[in-house]
């Protein structure tokens, strides 16, 4: 004991700094993963699928060997691990920002691409950190630690949320990605070191087997415990339910926060960090969750979600509800999860790997499974329902045969959902990698329209009327930016647009013009073809590649455009790599001399205007911002876009200069600060 005593500090700082590094970790590669596929939201989650499964397997690894070997050969195998996994160090093999075809959209699906680069490059280490927590707490356990090893849990949790906090604050503001792998390959250096010495002082100091060397279930079939509740055989089947549904619920809420309500940069932080406290407040010391305050809590929860997925509201209101209904539903998940664990000395490494089952189920269900087979973001509301069945079981104390009625009135639930939503005017909903999108019509006459919607944020708006179809609408109206540069007389000219929306910049095409479409999302080509009629209408010969349009750009010959347009935002946000010093350089490259860049910055929640004043004046180049306001009447959205070209270029010199803040720090490819720009 004397010995277990002084290492524990040593324990709770190895297992506080390799959760830190987990959840620094992400972020990092995730930003430099972003740029070869188009800034979509759908990096992000399969970023986190793929780290969700990775740590399940290194729980496994944990469970396997706490199992089947002796403390000496878990702590010798587990050094060798760690001393080959310093040979993938630093992070940069395969993540470095210049630009490579290889993991670009085009090179076949772009999860799959993302789940191959993941583990090629980080997959080792981040393996090994995955299992440091469940290894150091069964070791801990193992020498008589009795109830400590779950308050490592709650501290683990905590160090999680501590980096998930510190990275968009302290971190990306700082550093450009490179040098946050660099330094963050050091620090894992350093844990692996600290990691290695436990396992060495157990190999030599250890007992000849194992104290939890029994089948890691002995404790759910009779050996004496200490819980809250019986364990039971049916135990294991609730942790990966109660796991799967907290981790589904707050993959789905972060989904539809960033796609149904609002773009805003680091959104997704929000119910990460609810997830992760959660943990701490269940497996705290004490522990804070109790199932009588839930029978209140829970219905208020289920019903403030329920009512904002039928009645959006604002911003404000939309994160005050689903922020509280998501932390409800997971202390009650994590909760009943907590209630029921093992004592540690029974079972410990098999109650990690099944909660680490859950929560890859979960994040596998909205990372994979819901895209390919909801054209909605029907995940969410399949989530809630899941959490309502169980409180009914767990909190009420319904019987499960009786559930079986309630679940086939939610399935009824959702097809009349679905039924109603489509009799509102919509005709299609497509969903893919990239998103949900939402063709619908309104109106009667000559102000019939039909509109693309990618979440709430307009992409494109054409009058069903033939005399009226090849107007100009939405952010590109003769009185827009690029509406503006784009209708100026002159000889034949050829145009590069990146993000094609609906097609309606076409509309701008005169006889012996070419206009060149650059769109990811082979569902948006779709759209546009099929349902709009501003590609076909188009006076100028059109033609659409689908890739990103950074990308296809640097594959085009040099100074072979009089124009290229910038347009690939993903609902609020123009992805960064468009966005920095080195694609500006690419662009004017492919501009002719008296070419001109336009570029759309209409944005709710960033002032993007200062960042292309940095990168304009950086080339030498003048820039300058175009506001147009909004015509109802000829269904004209309020836009903002910049005009960047040589000073002495016609095209620029007509527009007023507008800059509401001082230029900033120019951005490149390994570095970009979205909070400089916050409105």
């Amino acid at each position: 004991m004397e010995i277990v005593r002084i290492a524990r500090p040593f324990y709770s700082v190895t297992i506080a700094a390799s959760s830190l590094l987990l959840f620094l970790v992400q972020p990092m590669i995730a930003k430099a993963l972003l740029p070869r596929f188009g800034g979509s939201a759908g990096v992000w989650v399969t970023c986190m699928l793929f780290f969700q499964v990775v740590l399940l397997a290194g729980y496994a690894y944990s469970y396997a060997v706490t199992r089947h070997f002796s403390r000496r050969w878990q702590g010798q195998g587990h050094v060798v691990l760690l001393l080959g996994s310093l040979l993938a160090l630093p992070l940069t093999p395969g993540l470095n920002l210049g630009l490579n075809p290889g993991l670009n959209a085009g090179s076949g699906p772009p999860a799959a691409a993302i789940l191959r680069t993941l583990a090629r490059s980080a997959g080792l280490p981040y393996f090994l950190l995955s299992t440091t927590s469940p290894l150091l707490v069964s070791w801990y356990s193992a020498a008589g630690a009795g109830r400590f090893p779950y308050r490592l849990f709650a501290l683990s949790n905590a160090a999680s949320l501590a980096a998930l906090l510190l990275y968009p604050i302290g971190i990306e503001p700082l550093l450009p990605v490179m040098r946050q792998l660099a330094w963050w390959s050091a620090g894992y250096a350093v844990v692996a070191v600290m990691a290695g010495a436990i396992s060495v002082h157990g190999a030599l100091h250890g007992a000849p087997h194992s104290a939890l060397q029994d089948d890691g279930y002995s404790g759910l079939r009779g050996s004496p415990i200490q819980t809250a509740a019986d364990v039971t055989p049916q135990s294991p089947w609730l942790w990966i339910a109660l796991a799967a549904c907290a981790s589904a619920l707050w993959f789905s809420v972060a989904n539809h926060l960033s796609q149904e309500v609002a773009a805003v940069p680091f959104l997704w932080v929000l119910p990460l960090s609810l997830y992760l406290l959660s943990f701490i407040i269940c497996f705290a010391d004490r522990g804070w969750y109790q199932a009588t305050m839930f029978r209140w809590l829970l219905p208020a929860a289920w019903i403030g979600m329920c009512w904002r997925l039928a009645r959006p509201g604002g911003l404000p209101g939309e994160l005050a509800v689903w922020a509280a209904g998501l932390l409800i539903c997971c202390v009650f998940c994590h909760g009943e999860v907590a209630r029921t664990r093992p004592d540690p000395l029974h079972g410990l490494a098999f109650f990690y790997l099944m909660v680490a089952l859950g929560g890859a189920l979960g994040a596998v269900f909205v990372g994979l499974v819901a895209p390919n087979v909801f054209n909605g973001y029907l995940e969410l509301p399949i989530g809630i329902t899941a959490c309502i069945l169980l409180g009914l079981v767990l909190v009420y104390g319904y019987a499960p045969r009786r559930l079986l009625r309630l679940a086939a009135v939610a399935v009824l639930a959702f097809v009349l959902a679905t039924r109603y939503r489509a009799a509102q005017g919509d005709v299609v909903h497509l969903r893919n990698f990239y998103g949900a999108l939402q063709v619908s019509d309104a109106g009667t006459g000559e102000t019939a329209a039909r509109s693309l919607y990618n979440g709430r944020t307009l992409h494109g708006v054409e009058f069903l009327s033939p005399a009226l179809a090849n107007t100009a609408t939405a952010y590109y109206g003769p009185e827009s930016g690029a509406g503006q540069v784009l209708s100026k007389p002159g000889p034949a000219r050829r145009v590069g647009v990146v993000g094609l929306g609906a097609g309606t910049l076409a509309v701008y095409g005169r006889p012996g013009d070419e206009f060149r479409f650059y769109e990811i999302n082979p569902a948006v080509v779709q759209v546009a073809s099929q349902y709009f009629h501003f590609l076909s209408g188009s006076e100028a010969r059109t033609d659409v590649v689908t890739d990103d349009g950074r990308l296809a750009l640097e594959r085009e010959p040099p100074q072979s455009f009089d124009a290229i347009v910038l347009d690939a935002f993903s609902d609020d946000s123009i992805p960064v790599h468009l966005l920095t010093r080195e694609a500006f350089r690419m662009y004017f490259g492919r501009l002719r001399p008296e070419g001109v860049l336009a570029i759309h910055l209409t944005n709710r929640y960033l002032e993007l205007d200062s960042v292309v004043a940095a990168l304009a004046a950086t080339l030498g180049k003048l820039s300058a911002v175009v506001h147009s306001e909004p015509d109802p009447a000829r269904l004209i959205s309020a836009a903002d876009w910049a005009i960047v070209g040589d000073a002495a270029g016609t095209p620029v010199s007509g527009f007023t200069h507008r800059s509401t803040r001082q230029p900033t720090r120019v951005w490149t490819d390994g570095y970009s600060n979205l909070f400089q720009v916050w409105k």
